[in-house]
């Protein structure tokens, strides 16, 4: 017979991936008394079924790409990847799906877990179903965190119930490459995982309703891209949608039909669909206080929920739709943590880039695509800028014409973009494609958050021979355009 149990803490977090844990690491340093709602894994999407093990299966393959092109060790890396060594490798990195670790860390900052589903129940309570069939009653005393993250989102195709589909889960933690792989998605995770798997042997179909890859970025970013993708041999097609889908017997094993808008027809052994993310939030028991299940849960820069009254509930991370990426997820969860702090006599700061505020979600939000080549953007692009009414002025660089590309990669190909607000003098955006870029994303981060004058960057040196000169670059091409021409004769 089931039974029912309360308890009372400082403050409940409803969901213990990355941005939870950083919440409840927060608060519990701040003296409160915290517990942490899980339902699946410690760790979350980005432990087991994202960030880790996808650039588990990444980094290989971008070492490889690196290293054909560097004299006198080629030959020893122009043969296949080792797949099954690289899919232990993934294991390994996913910690082979098991929690212990993160479960020690908790109990190391003094974080209680709670294993189960967890409700919102009306203000300030939590209802959770444990995997014992035991319901607890939470009340908290001061805030509940709702981090329930994002889940990937479907597409409405016929057919697509019965066929299986591959969403990022499964295509980060298949046990094998399939030999011929359908992506569906022209965003960083089909794109991703159409870079991995071509490389471990699938033969991948890369399928885009847009006109080129990464529509949101800078063009150039997905044109470099898809030039690569084809270079090692998968099929890339734009401007088709999938009209249905279904599994047909094909010997010992089944196969994938996928009818196009455009009439054509692709058969694959598994279908990926990589069409964007929805909220985790159909079954956390919004409606109690006043909100609609499933929606994302909107919050303000301080991550409150200002839809309902009493400034007690916070949404963090994916969830609230702001910006998701895992790592500013975390930035948001130690901004919560602050503000929940608070409570306990700090005043709340206002304004940007202060304590209590997630300016960053608006303003420098970074993030890595990790194919080859790399892309490494941050804050604004040039049509965004525009479309927002900035003045901006766009400056361009060849990242191969630098003697430090050169010398990570013979033939290096890439280019870097930077967004000036004209206005301000400031560095408003950043956009880097080429081999090893990722490295260059915290400098431009930087450069933004703390909106440095274009005329002090002028002050911050680059070493050379390295990739980071193209700051040095970008800033000489902007001074020889605004030159007065000169007469020639």
């Amino acid at each position: 017979m089931a039974t029912e149990d309360f308890r009372t803490y400082d403050v409940i977090v409803i969901g213990a991936g990355p941005v939870g844990e950083n919440v409840a690491d927060r608060t519990a340093a701040a003296g409160l008394s915290t517990v942490i709602v899980e339902s699946e894994l410690v760790g979350g999407e980005c432990s087991y079924w994202a960030c880790e093990p996808s650039k588990a299966l990444l980094r290989p393959v971008l070492l490889r790409a690196d290293a054909v092109h560097i004299p006198g060790i080629d030959p020893a890396v122009r043969n296949p990847l080792d797949a099954k060594a690289v899919l232990a490798h993934r294991d390994r990195m996913s910690a082979d799906w098991k929690d212990d670790g993160q479960v020690e860390w908790l109990e190391s900052v003094g974080v209680e877990l709670l294993r189960g589903h967890g409700r919102l129940a009306g203000e300030r309570e939590v209802s959770v179903e444990t995997p014992d069939g035991e319901t607890v009653r939470l009340r908290a005393r001061h805030a509940v965190a709702v981090c329930t993250g994002s889940r990937a989102a479907l597409p409405s195709v016929p057919g697509i119930e019965d066929v299986r589909p591959w969403t990022s889960r499964e295509a980060t933690a298949a046990v094998a490459a399939p030999r011929r792989l359908a992506v569906v998605g022209a965003g960083v995770v089909g794109i991703e995982m159409a870079t991995a798997w071509q490389s471990l042997g699938s033969h991948v179909t890369l399928l885009a309703r847009e006109a080129g890859l990464l529509p949101r970025m800078e063009p150039f970013a997905g044109e470099l891209v898809t030039e690569r993708l084809r270079e090692v041999g998968a099929d890339v097609r734009f401007g088709v949608t999938v009209a249905a889908v279904r599994r047909v017997p094909a010997g010992q094993s089944d196969e994938v039909r996928v009818t196009l808008s455009d009439g054509g027809e692709v058969v694959a052994d598994e279908i990926l669909f990589a069409t964007g993310r929805a909220p985790r939030s159909a079954d956390i028991g919004l409606e109690t206080v006043g909100l609609g299940p499933g929606e994302w849960v909107a919050a303000d820069d301080s991550l409150t929920v200002t839809a309902v009254p009493g400034d007690w509930l916070y949404a963090v991370g994916d969830v609230n739709g702001r910006a998701l990426f895992t790592h500013q997820g975390k930035y948001q969860a130690r901004i919560a943590g602050a503000v929940i702090a608070r409570s306990r006599g700090e005043r709340p700061s206002t304004g940007r880039w202060t304590p209590h505020s997630a300016t960053a979600d608006g303003a420098a939000v970074p993030g890595v695509v990790f194919t080859d080549p790399e892309i490494a953007t941050v804050g604004l692009t040039a049509a965004m800028a525009e479309s927002a009414g900035r003045d901006v002025e766009v400056v361009d660089y060849e990242l191969g014409d630098l003697a430090g590309a050169q010398q990570y990669r013979p033939g290096y190909r890439g280019r870097a973009r930077v967004v000036i607000d004209r206005d301000r003098e400031v560095v408003v955006g950043a956009t880097f494609v080429g081999p090893g870029v990722s490295e260059l994303l915290y400098s431009a981060t930087v450069a933004i958050a703390g909106e440095v004058p274009v005329e002090r960057l002028w002050h911050a040196v680059p070493a050379f021979p390295t990739i980071s000169e193209v700051w040095l670059r970008l800033l000489e091409a902007r001074r020889d355009a605004r030159a007065p021409q000169r007469n020639s004769r």
